[in-house]
């Protein structure tokens, strides 16, 4: 199809020839954009980043950064998005650009176009709030709860500037050179976008719809088909399709292991995939919605995954990746299965023969391999309701953010006048699959909520899994974690007075 193309910086762009594994950064480099730059290839420095315009609830835009590393050059078919040289020009700096530049946020440059685009997205956030208008009206946090100490000082403290700029907004963009104060400072000289700031201007407009792709460049094929239908006749007839959403996984192994598909389905734009719908007795999220959006919709309804989403990756990649793909890689060391395994979820598996539904436990039948069948896809996770009354993510990782979980561990548990009354407790990175801790939950139902049952369960948890030595950790460490863990649950769980005794032998 000639008609494929890109609108780069207003400018539209064709992707005619391009070869489909190619990513949105090579791309731009390979087509004069030299801004943009490699660093990593996986998504972890920041330096690709770059704009893309989305669709916002009012029907509207939304400026999302992303990495361009990672992104497959043919899903920006007939979409817009902007690069650093298209934020200004040295002649006509943009705001943002003018702010680094007056707070010494730049030193060798290479990460700086990364940062700009990282920042441009936070300056154009709808929600961002300055600390005279969050005074005025109240703040919600980032992730949904109000608290008594956000309305007093709502937008200014440690990860907030006083003009409501969130600082995990740069969570995904490294410095090796200038170090992040001044950074962080010009991100906090921000004001507001003017009034005639083009894109600004820009978001009152509706954004691209998606594009129905179909192109085949040296014998092989991309394609985004126009519906969910279309999508599963696909997968029939092809059953060894490789299904990409977000390409947060993908997009490493293409960049870093040279990975190519004679055949890619792209399946992030599809709106029976992007739904999240809270029921009586469910809450169902569409397997292609980006974790961002899910974490905006839910706005901290469901705790255990309020906890779950800052310590996911960086927002960078949660702009694109999903539960689906998370899922779909049948990955040990996911951070979303444990979370997930703990909340009871099920799987919603859609073919041209129906659908059926599956319990997460499982799903998983060995390493990086699932119950899905040749041309089944994940169409939605559903959580039941009620949810657990006491629930914790804990993600051990030798970064706070933005990295690998070396464990993973979800907990919900319902503790009724003292005593265990149900228990899920999901594990990742301790097994060739995240599973169930089904003898440390039989441990703990039935049991009064104290440290003597504490400390027997422990050691049950210590032992569960399979876990291995590798470059993150070693076996021992992993299970000294597991071991450790539900102590620290319990030293973060509200007691009766009375326990206060039992509570000093936590941290004995």
């Amino acid at each position: 199809m000639n008609d494929i193309a890109v609108t780069v910086n207003g400018e539209r762009r064709p992707l005619a020839g391009t070869a489909t594994h190619s990513t949105a950064l090579d791309w731009l480099r390979q087509t004069g954009l030299p801004g943009s730059k490699e660093g990593c290839a996986e998504g972890e420095c920041g330096a690709c980043a770059m704009l893309i315009a989305t669709p916002d609830t009012d029907g509207g835009t939304t400026w999302t950064p992303v990495n361009a590393c990672l992104v497959p050059v043919y899903a920006l078919d007939g979409q817009e998005i902007v690069t650093a040289e298209g934020l200004g020009s040295p002649d006509d700096l943009h705001p943002v650009q003018e702010k680094l530049a007056e707070a010494g946020g730049s030193q060798c440059g290479y990460c700086t176009p990364g940062f700009a685009c990282s920042m441009a997205g936070e300056y154009y956030r709808a929600e961002r709030t300055t600390e005279q208008d969050a005074a005025e009206h109240g703040a919600t946090s980032e992730h949904g709860a109000t608290s008594k100490h956000e309305t007093e000082c709502p937008a200014h403290d440690a990860e907030h500037g006083p003009n409501g700029f969130d600082l995990h907004a740069l969570s995904g963009n490294l410095c090796r050179c200038t170090g992040y104060r001044p950074i962080r400072d010009a991100a906090y000289t921000l004001g507001s976008p003017a009034a005639d700031d083009p894109m600004r201007q820009r978001m009152d407009q509706p954004a691209p719809t998606a594009a129905s792709t179909d192109t085949t460049v040296d014998g092989a094929r991309f394609v985004r088909p126009q519906n969910l239908a279309d999508t599963l006749r696909l997968l029939q007839d092809e059953p060894e399709a490789l299904l990409v959403a977000g390409s947060t996984d993908w997009g490493v192994e293409v960049n870093i292991r040279g990975s190519r598909a004679p055949f890619v389905v792209a399946i992030e734009q599809l709106d029976e995939l992007r739904t999240l719908t809270v029921g009586d007795d469910v809450i169902e999220i569409g397997a292609a919605l980006p974790l961002t959006e899910i974490e905006r919709r839910l706005d901290g309804r469901v705790p255990l995954l309020a906890q779950l989403f800052p310590q996911f990756a960086s927002r960078l990649i949660r702009n694109r990746g999903t539960l689906g793909g998370n899922l779909g890689t049948g990955s040990p060391i996911g951070d979303a299965p444990p979370a997930l395994l703990a909340l009871g979820a099920r799987l919603v598996l859609a073919s041209t023969r129906g659908e059926r539904e599956v319990e997460l436990s499982e799903y998983f039948t060995g390493y990086r391999q699932t119950v899905r069948e040749p041309g089944e896809l994940i169409r939605a996770i559903r959580i039941p309701l009620p949810l657990a009354k006491t629930t914790a993510f804990h993600k051990i990782a030798k970064r706070r953010f933005d990295d690998i979980s070396s464990v993973a561990i979800g907990f919900a548990l319902d503790i009724e006048g003292g005593t265990v009354t149900a228990a899920r407790i999901g594990l990742g990175g301790v097994a060739a699959t995240p599973l169930r801790a089904y003898d440390t939950e039989r441990a703990l139902v039935g049991e009064p909520w104290s440290i003597p049952t504490i400390k027997r369960a422990s050691e049950i948890l210590r032992a569960e899994g399979t876990p291995m030595s590798d470059h993150r950790a070693s076996s021992d460490y992993r299970s000294h974690m597991l071991g450790t863990s539900l102590l620290k649950l319990y030293s973060s769980t509200p007691r009766p007075h009375n326990e206060s005794v039992e509570s000093k032998e936590v941290s004995a």
